[in-house]
């Protein structure tokens, strides 16, 4: 007999997973510091900590605050009207509704592919922006699974979570990178002698690899949100098969071969439902689960 799962379970499974892994980063974030700290001088490293961090959080939180327009510019979407994507407005006002959240600004588009993303950086200033093959190929229950998916990022705060993320991994990048770039103009006697020759090495390697791990980290919590915002949309219609049947026509498009060039941004690529590209990466490098386990565990709720 096949154990069921309650979308409470799940949701609150996943969320533990993702701050299990954010609390990962922290660590890389620390034995970086600590090597690099030992390896130069400590007040050299505290003024390019300080550097690192005024100069990340003040390009996250420029991103952050404007999260919704880049995402909608850089798709080229338009919004939606209500005289010609009348269901789409139905099912965001009905998981709204069924969400207790603000009506999300709606817009849409060209893309024949079956996708949808949310952004913004709080349910008062979110956007869901569904392609023309979303509104086009699903049908009522399935397209509110959708929808219901995105409404769960903006009710999880997924784009808060995902900045603060971001904010830690820029730290690590800029901080790896400052140092490395730093070795060509510094001098340190801490470099004489076998231990100062060994933690140099040691402090090169992990800038080179750190930013690699924190990254891999950041792909599995972002693996993780999927899972949740998928638990967290059977929460909002009570209706698995709408959001399995939508991920089932997903599947079946990404077995066939796009002929048009895509014109989404990469760094983009994690916002939508599915991966707008088909890639067939899977395991450490996703930016999404795979498809098929994503069924699996709602034909079993």
């Amino acid at each position: 007999m096949v154990e069921r799962l309650t979308f409470q379970d799940q949701i609150a499974r996943n969320k533990l997973k993702s701050f299990v892994l954010i609390g990962l980063i922290f660590i890389f974030f620390l034995i970086l510091g600590t090597i690099i700290s030992l390896a130069i001088d400590p007040s050299y490293f505290f003024i390019i900590m300080i550097f690192s961090i005024i100069f990340s959080i003040g390009y996250i939180l420029f991103s952050y605050y404007n999260s919704a327009k880049i995402a909608i510019a850089s798709v080229g979407a338009k919004p939606a009207s209500l005289s010609s994507h009348k269901n789409f407005f139905r099912a965001a006002e009905n998981m709204s509704l069924a969400s207790g959240l603000p009506m999300p600004k709606l817009y849409v588009m060209d893309s024949n592919q079956i996708n949808a993303f949310a952004s913004g950086r709080d349910p008062k200033n979110a956007v869901i922006c569904a392609s023309t093959g979303c509104l086009e190929k699903l049908n009522k229950e399935e397209l509110e699974g959708v929808i219901a998916h995105e409404m769960s990022h903006i009710a999880n705060y997924d784009i808060r979570f995902m900045t603060l993320v971001a904010v830690i991994i820029g730290l690590i990048s800029i901080l790896g990178e400052m140092f490395l770039r730093s070795l060509w103009f510094s001098h340190s006697d801490n470099r004489e002698g076998k231990g100062g020759a060994i933690l140099l090495v040691l402090a090169v390697l992990a800038s080179i690899l750190a930013p690699l791990l924190a990254n891999l980290v950041s792909l599995a919590i972002s693996r993780k949100r999927e899972f949740t915002a998928d638990a967290t949309a059977v929460k909002f219609t009570r209706y698995p098969p709408g959001l399995k049947n939508a991920l089932i026509k997903i599947k079946h498009e990404h077995s066939i071969p796009e002929k048009k060039k895509h014109e989404t941004p990469k760094a983009m690529a994690p916002l939508f439902i599915s991966d707008p590209f088909k890639k067939k990466i899977t395991g450490l490098f996703a930016t999404h689960p795979d498809i098929n386990e994503r069924i699996r565990i709602l034909e079993r709720m």
